[in-house]
């Protein structure tokens, strides 16, 4: 079962949100709309965001038997109050059933993140309506994943046993990122790699059983690459960097990561550092920085095993949604 874990999806209409300039949707045509956000263009889409016909016959024209459906970024509304993101999850992980069949596109909701009271009664009542699991962003404002009230969030994760999938979003701006798509290009990588540093200086890995199931997009984004940085200052400048309670590359195994880096040097790196028990398949489907057609770096990539291939388009996948 060839297994995409990165793929987003966006409805072809949804109620008013109800603040000033929130997200909405202008339709041009059957197969063609434009997201909106405080009133300005934000992403012209294409219907392979909500048709399913569309989304399985790209998926049979690639070779990919199931795909990880997860929401866009740009609607968790983690910066509205809480109950505003309540009613914005809602209708989003309900419209998200309405696109998948739970066999072959597989539904991860979002929850507000900003109340973990509130967005673990939002993965619950997602989880038994038909989510299989849940996608987050990297972080909430300036509270990273090992906030207080993300970790609550994320043990209840555990003891559910519900794969939590990471995105980036919400990058920082300003004329030195807001050309040539830098904050996608280099903001993206780096909101990624700071997430997991989180996770590890913070203590999360300390706390959360080993049974949380969490992978993150982009190849774990500039992690892999600096590991070395990582775990340099950690030994050199324990009294700043060295927090957790083993150095960094102890928690190697502890996460998993997609295989949307584009090149095969960079696929060797996330082998080679992360594990191949640890690197999903992963395409960021159907926006224009995914890789098309799905899974040809991993089937080209020359230093693969036929088993290590195996467990990168399919077993690994397998494991991470249990």
């Amino acid at each position: 079962m060839i297994t995409d874990i990165h793929t987003h999806h966006v409805p072809r209409g949804w109620p008013e949100l109800g603040w000033p300039g929130a997200p909405r949707l202008r339709i041009e045509s059957e197969r063609e709309a434009t997201i909106l956000v405080n009133d300005r263009n934000f992403r012209k889409i294409q219907d392979d965001c909500w048709n399913p016909d569309v989304r399985l016959a790209a998926m049979d024209r690639d070779g990919v038997d199931r795909q990880v459906v997860s929401p866009t970024p740009v609607f968790f509304a983690y910066d509205r109050p809480a109950a505003e993101a309540v009613r914005v999850a809602r209708i989003f992980n309900d419209l998200a059933l309405e696109i998948c069949d739970g066999d072959r596109l597989i539904p991860f909701c979002q929850v507000p993140l900003q109340d973990p009271d509130l967005a673990c009664a939002e993965l619950d009542r997602s989880i038994a309506a038909g989510h299989r699991g849940v996608e987050i962003g990297n972080h909430v404002g300036d509270r990273d994943l090992d906030d207080a009230g993300i970790v609550q969030f994320l043990q209840h994760c555990a003891e559910r046993g519900v794969p939590v999938f990471v995105h980036p979003w919400d990058m920082p701006g300003g004329p030195r990122v807001e050309r040539w798509m830098a904050q996608w290009l280099v903001g993206m990588p780096a909101e990624t790699h700071l997430s997991i540093l989180a996770l590890i200086l913070g203590g999360v890995f300390d706390r959360v059983p080993d049974t949380l199931r969490i992978c993150f997009a982009h190849g774990g984004g500039s992690f892999a690459f600096w590991l070395g940085r990582f775990e340099n200052a950690w030994h050199r400048r324990d009294d700043l960097v060295g927090v957790s309670e083993r150095p960094p590359s102890a928690y190697l195994g502890r996460f998993a990561v997609d295989t949307v880096v584009f090149d095969e040097r960079a696929l060797r790196l996330l082998v080679d550092t992360i594990g191949e028990d640890h690197v999903m398949l992963g395409s960021d489907y159907p926006y224009p920085l995914g890789e098309s057609p799905v899974g040809a770096l991993v089937r080209k990539a020359g230093f693969l095993s036929d088993e290590a291939r195996a467990k990168l388009l399919s077993g690994n996948a397998g494991a991470f949604l249990g």
